[in-house]
């Protein structure tokens, strides 16, 4: 089983948290997967339906795990890093949607 390294900061994790993400396939099923999760949230305010959650946590994680473990073939920061991998997902999507990660 491979080390697993603990970070102190989330600046010091973001980096790691890229290099685990290279192949852009990865990448695309993490941002499709995380605009469905905010499309759940926005019902979930919205209608008050709690079924929504669940749909969210599904569409966030479900894409994002069969990107790591069919295409990047790497274990998801997740399960070492739970918080720090929550909050790299939200900054590479908004780098993606700005521009500074690519879709490609």
């Amino acid at each position: 089983m491979p080390t697993v390294m603990k970070y102190q900061t989330f600046a010091e994790f973001y980096p790691s948290y890229l290099s685990q993400h290279s192949n852009r396939t990865c990448r695309q099923l993490h941002f499709v997967g995380s605009t469905l999760a905010l499309a759940c949230a926005v019902m979930l305010i919205f209608t008050g339906k709690l079924y929504w959650l669940p749909l969210a946590l599904l569409s966030g994680y479900g894409f994002a795990w069969v990107g790591h473990f069919a295409f990047e073939k790497n274990r998801p920061a997740t399960f070492s890093q739970p918080l720090y991998s929550f909050l790299g997902d939200w900054v590479m999507y908004w780098q993606m949607l700005s521009g500074r990660v690519s879709f490609y």
